[in-house]
């Protein structure tokens, strides 16, 4: 889950400190950051050191890349979350090694999300409802089908073929579907 915003830390003016040469703005970043983007990158990757290479990766390119940032063109925030989802569909996408979990494994993960689930923690939630804002809304507004496969494209990190199988449904209709979906929400964002 993504921290709530602050009003304490510009990542704009972060990335502009870096795209000058400011070491400690990309410090800044990685220490205000790094954590919430190396989950995002584990939940595309499933794979703790290819997260972390990932993030490593990504860091280099918000480094080398941060002047061709446009602050009129989106959010900052969103702009270095972008570079490391990629960076991580990127490593999928090349075939990179999943772990596999044995039995007990999966158990003890199946005890800990149904734990997670039975017992919300309910500043998380406030937070994530905050953060979400209108999208939330919008997202709400869209048929199930298409709220899931936007959801599972755009979170979760799943390819068409990989949303197709887990709703069961053709991939012609989770490519339309999505469409449909983002259409959808940048009309009712804009």
């Amino acid at each position: 889950m993504q921290p709530p915003p602050t009003s304490d830390f510009d990542h704009a003016a972060a990335l502009a400190d870096c795209a000058r040469g400011d070491r400690s703005a990309l410090r800044a970043l990685y220490e205000r950051e790094g954590r919430f983007l190396l989950g995002v990158a584990l939940r595309i990757v499933r794979d703790r050191a290819a997260a972390e290479d990932v993030l490593h990766d990504a860091f280099v390119s918000i480094w080398t890349r941060a002047a061709s940032f446009d602050p009129a063109r989106g959010d900052a925030r969103g702009w270095i979350t972008s570079i490391v989802r990629h960076r991580a569909l990127d490593v999928v996408r090349a075939g990179a090694r999943q772990v596999a979990v044995d039995d007990d494994g999966l158990d003890a993960l199946l005890d800990a999300d149904a734990a997670a689930v039975a017992t919300p923690d309910m500043a998380e939630a406030f937070a994530l409802s905050a953060g979400l804002g209108r999208l939330d809304d919008c997202l709400a507004r869209l048929d199930s089908a298409k709220r899931n496969c936007v959801l599972y494209a755009y979170v979760d990190g799943c390819t068409h073929g990989e949303i197709a199988e887990r709703l069961g449904a053709p991939l012609g209709s989770v490519k339309a579907w999505i469409r449909r979906g983002l259409l959808a929400l940048r009309e009712c964002l804009a």
